[in-house]
């Protein structure tokens, strides 16, 4: 019983004079990994068009039933994203989130994405729910911002178009 007592405290005295391994949090930020989840982005195109097509893939995804998408159509004179349709709502309820990024890896077009903002704190629920806003990117140099006018009858994309396997 002596022993075990010794024991303890050689190993406090020991661990006394070693450096201690803190990170004083506020000042020094420690780098995140290359796989890590954190807060949710909106990605857009090099052109300002927005890659979310509102096709609600990722709400389906969700297991946590965290993310809300509601569909509108593109018109000419209002072109938010280069395909049919856009994302007029696009909600994430902060609080749900799991972070598995099912949501990531079910976008087609690759428009959500799990960045490196670990940084999250909410006084209130209604905090919690980010909306579009809140997530989509700024837009890039030389890009314009949504909504944009096209030309009747014209499609422009930014994106490379996919050639027919049958050529």
């Amino acid at each position: 019983m002596i022993r075990g007592i010794f024991t303890g405290l050689w190993t406090t005295l020991r661990s006394m004079f070693t450096r201690p391994i803190t990170i004083q949090y506020p000042e020094e930020k420690r780098p995140v990994r290359t796989r890590f989840r954190g807060r949710h982005v909106l990605k857009r195109y090099d052109n300002g068009l927005e890659k979310c097509i509102g096709c609600s893939l990722c709400a389906a995804a969700c297991p946590a039933d965290a993310i809300f998408v509601e569909a509108a159509e593109n018109t000419d004179e209002k072109r938010f994203s280069p395909g049919e349709r856009y994302a007029s709502t696009y909600e994430i309820n902060m609080l749900r989130c799991i972070y598995c990024g099912f949501c990531e890896d079910a976008c087609p077009t690759e428009a959500i994405v799990l960045g490196d903002n670990y940084e999250l704190s909410f006084t209130d629920r209604n905090q919690s729910i980010y909306n579009k806003e809140m997530l989509i990117e700024p837009v890039p140099a030389g890009g314009k911002p949504t909504p944009q006018v096209t030309p009747a009858g014209v499609f422009t994309r930014s994106v490379p178009e996919m050639k027919d396997p049958a050529d």
